[in-house]
């Protein structure tokens, strides 16, 4: 996958909810599940859209929120969204975060080293979310459309 043709697919997912990230159960490859919507008068539908990053070298996932939120957020309380009501703090579930920017880093140290390391392409992309950062390594992105009745 060029550069454009990354950059566009990241560009198609801003502004929507990421609902799940992590590797997936074999460790190689980070999913990256977002749940995008349009304007009800264009006639598209919501989806579950799986962004798959294969061969996933590096995966790095920071806060991105800040300390004095995180520390009104431990209230176990907080990580059910039926036992948040009325605290104060981050209600984590919510089970959902925006994302809010996804880019290609084009200049990356890392994907060029692992490139010349395994003789395939590798780029970075760093996805920014309103409760994590995530800076990923990989080589490949495949994109799928997960089933209405997705769950995780």
């Amino acid at each position: 996958m060029d550069i454009t043709a990354l950059s566009e697919a990241l560009d198609q997912i801003e502004d929507s909810a990421v609902v799940h990230h992590g590797f997936t159960d074999y460790m190689r490859d980070y999913e990256v599940v977002v749940h995008v919507t349009a304007d009800p008068r264009t006639g598209v539908l919501p989806a579950h859209l799986r962004y798959l990053f294969r061969y996933c070298v590096a995966a790095r996932c920071e806060t991105s929120l800040e300390p004095w939120l995180w520390q009104k957020s431990l209230d176990d309380r907080l990580i059910d969204h039926a036992t948040a009501d009325g605290l104060d703090g981050w209600v984590w579930g919510v089970k959902w975060a925006n994302l809010e920017r996804a880019q290609v880093l084009p200049e990356s140290d890392a994907a060029r080293w692992w490139a010349g390391e395994l003789g395939i392409d590798f780029h970075a992309v760093r996805i920014e979310t309103q409760v994590h950062d995530l800076d990923l390594v990989f080589s490949e992105l495949e994109i799928t459309e997960l089933p209405a009745a997705w769950k995780k």
